[in-house]
C-alpha cells in the first residue's frame, strides 16, 4: 500500500485530492496537512511514502517546505501538486529536488498513475514537461532574469501582477507588509524595472500569470 500525506491549504481541492487517490486499490491517505506547522506534526507519527505538497502555501511557499521535508525526512518522496504553469514552475521544482510535478487541472487518472510513478522511485513527467526537459537539455536558453528571483521574490512578483495589494501580499503569505516591501525592492532591482506597471508587463509577457 502507497501511504500519502496531502498538504494544501485549501480544504476542498484536498478531498477532491483524496476522493481521486481512494479511488485506486493500492493507494491509502494517511493524513492531511493545511500548512507546514500542521506538516510537521503529522509527518511526526503517521507514516508516509509520497508526500502531495501544493506551491503556493501561506507562511511558507512550497519550494521552502520541499527543502525542508528533504533534510527532515530524506525517505519520503515529494510530488508537487499546483495549479502554477508548467512551463514557468516544474523544472524549477524538479532542480529543487522533487520527484515529479502534476498539474491540479490535469486528468484526475494522471495524478493517480503520477503517485505510483514517484512511488517507484521514478521521476513523474508530464509529456510538456519531458519535452521542455529535453529541450533545455539540448539547446541551453540564456537564464531569463526571474529565474535568479528567490521563491519569496517570484511569489511577490507573480501576486503584484495579479493585481494584489503589498498588504493583501503579506496577509496571504503571513509576512509582515514591511518584509513584502523589502522583497518589492529585490524584485525591482533584479529584474532592472521601476515600478508595479513595468512587473506587471514583465510577468505577462513572460507567462508568469
Amino acid at each position: 500500500m502507497i501511504r500519502v500525506v496531502l498538504c494544501d491549504d485549501h480544504a476542498v481541492l484536498r478531498r477532491g485530492i483524496r476522493d481521486t487517490l481512494c479511488e485506486a486499490p493500492d493507494i491509502s491517505v494517511t493524513a492531511e496537512a493545511g500548512g507546514y506547522a500542521e506538516l510537521r506534526e503529522v509527518l511526526r507519527t503517521d507514516l508516509c511514502d509520497i508526500l502531495l505538497l501544493d506551491l503556493n502555501m501561506p507562511g511558507r511557499s512550497g519550494l521552502e517546505v520541499l527543502a525542508s521535508v528533504r533534510e527532515t525526512h530524506p525517505g519520503i518522496k515529494v510530488l508537487i501538486v499546483s495549479m502554477y504553469p508548467e512551463d514557468q514552475y516544474a523544472l524549477r521544482c524538479l532542480k529543487a529536488g522533487a520527484h515529479g510535478y502534476a498539474n491540479k487541472a490535469g486528468d484526475p487518472v494522471q495524478l493517480i498513475e503520477a503517485v505510483r510513478t514517484v512511488n517507484q522511485g521514478r521521476k513523474y513527467l508530464t509529456p510538456d514537461v519531458a519535452q521542455m526537459l529535453a529541450d533545455s537539455l539540448a539547446q541551453p536558453t540564456p537564464e531569463l532574469p526571474h529565474a535568479t528571483l528567490s521563491e519569496r521574490e517570484l511569489q511577490t512578483l507573480v501576486k503584484i501582477a495579479s493585481g494584489r495589494r503589498l498588504s493583501d501580499i503579506a496577509e496571504e503569505l503571513m509576512l509582515s507588509p514591511k518584509t513584502v516591501s523589502v522583497y518589492r525592492s529585490r524584485v525591482l532591482e533584479k529584474l532592472k524595472l521601476t515600478n508595479n506597471a513595468e512587473l506587471t508587463v514583465y510577468a505577462i509577457r513572460n507567462q508568469l500569470v
